[in-house]
């Protein structure tokens, strides 16, 4: 049954025979017709009735009859089966699958720009080289101060080679006066020579012997204070090798690059962004989902997605990651999916709106959402009557809602008449 309403027109037509029995001018009527419901139509002719004549209030009573008649009426509909459908609304952007911003570790001017736009790059390339000729001179500078201590620890150092041959020199002393001294002894237990002689070649053996271990002494120490020497001037390299690194910036893995954001002759600062890098072909749709809807989704439910840059188009992806830290700016949460079943746009950045379907029935009962009376009831007609039913409630949309229990679909059930509104 088709619901009766009350049309603009209607009230017009009313106003006008009532203006045409009053005498209202043209100006009065079009106040008079911002009145959009028989009850303040009603009202407005019953209070401005006075002075009419019998046939007039007559021709105002009928209509103000049959207008108010209609809102009183009430539409019967009956419960259908069909698919319903419940989501959580989210909005985001598209980004690349592993996007980041490429930044500059160091100061100064760009010199070479080696890449462009749209390029696919691997990882390690060199993408920019930045001028700065203080980082090169240190860095120079302590690869030189290396070379001479490494120079000291090898088999041409002067200063090694000076110890080694005085080591040598005090061995072979020791031995010769070694020799001597066990001759003198040898003769000396024969009953040959004399006690002084043999003190005093055993004085000198021993002081040989004690120069050949102060050489020896020596000749150590210096190698380990030339390897320290050396490893300091190693860690100095490395450090001034790593600071004059930081003028060449390269990619950390392979992908294309998106934008870049530095040209030659720029300058650029320490963390500047001087490039967006990510995968080329795997997009991730990052959205955001209010607080009291984020406890519906799940990983693996359908998202059904339009963007701002590709108009009416309508696109599928899956939840595959759901952020447990809220943004307290907004109170919302980050889900994050990918597209299913079909080429993902090759724009990025874009703006999109979603619907992420938490729950989905097939063949389910049920009726407008206006047809209910409060939360967990209904009005249906029985034996001519009007009675006020409980009913079970399921799924719910912003047009339609779940009958679990309390209705069939032979249930006539009350709906309102509607007053049609210009």
């Amino acid at each position: 049954m088709n619901p009766i309403r009350i049309t603009k027109a209607q009230v017009d037509t009313a106003l006008f025979c009532f203006g045409v029995a009053k005498g209202i001018k043209a100006s009065g009527l079009r106040k008079l017709s911002e009145v959009t419901d028989g009850r303040h139509l009603k009202e407005t002719l019953v209070t401005l009735h006075w002075g009419m004549s019998a046939s007039h209030l007559g021709i105002i009573g009928f209509l103000v009859a049959t207008i108010c008649s209609a809102c009183n009426r009430h539409q019967v509909i009956y419960p259908e089966r069909k698919d319903i459908i419940e989501t959580v609304y989210a909005s985001g952007k598209i980004v690349s699958q592993n996007e980041y911003k490429l930044a500059s570790l160091g100061n100064g001017t760009i010199i070479k720009k080696l890449v462009k736009d749209g390029d696919t790059i691997q990882k390690g390339q060199l993408l920019y080289v930045i001028g700065n000729e203080a980082a090169k001179l240190k860095f120079e500078a302590a690869r030189k101060n290396y070379d001479y201590a490494s120079g000291n620890l090898s088999g041409d150092s002067p200063l090694l080679n000076d110890l080694e041959l005085s080591l040598q020199n005090a061995a072979v002393k020791c031995n010769n006066d070694s020799l001597i001294y066990h001759r003198y002894k040898t003769l000396w237990e024969q009953h040959i020579g004399t006690r002084n002689n043999l003190d005093y070649v055993f004085a000198n053996y021993q002081l040989s012997l004690n120069q050949k271990k102060i050489a020896e002494q020596k000749y150590h120490a210096a190698i380990r204070e030339l390897e320290v020497s050396q490893s300091n001037a190693r860690s100095q390299l490395t450090a001034a090798g790593e600071d004059f690194q930081d003028y060449f910036i390269r990619s950390d893995r392979t992908g294309v690059v998106f934008q870049t954001y530095k040209e030659i002759g720029e300058t650029v600062y320490s963390n500047e962004v001087v490039a967006l890098v990510g995968e080329a072909g795997k997009q991730v749709i990052r959205m955001a989902v209010d607080q009291q809807d984020i406890n519906k989704v799940r990983n693996g439910q359908q998202v059904l997605l339009q963007t701002d840059a590709t108009g009416e188009t309508v696109y599928e992806a899956i939840v595959t990651n759901i952020y447990a830290v809220m943004n307290e700016q907004d109170q919302t949460f980050r889900v994050d999916a990918l597209f299913t079943g079909q080429t993902a746009i090759s724009f990025i950045h874009t703006s999109i709106e979603a619907n992420i379907v938490v729950l989905k029935k097939c063949n389910a009962l049920v009726l407008p959402v206006n047809a209910l009376a409060g939360k967990d009831s209904v009005w249906i007609q029985e034996k001519k009557t009007a009675k006020k039913t409980a009913v079970q409630t399921g799924i719910t949309t912003l047009e339609d809602v779940e009958i679990i229990s309390g209705l069939d679909e032979t249930t006539p059930v009350l709906v309102k008449a509607q007053i049609e509104k210009p």
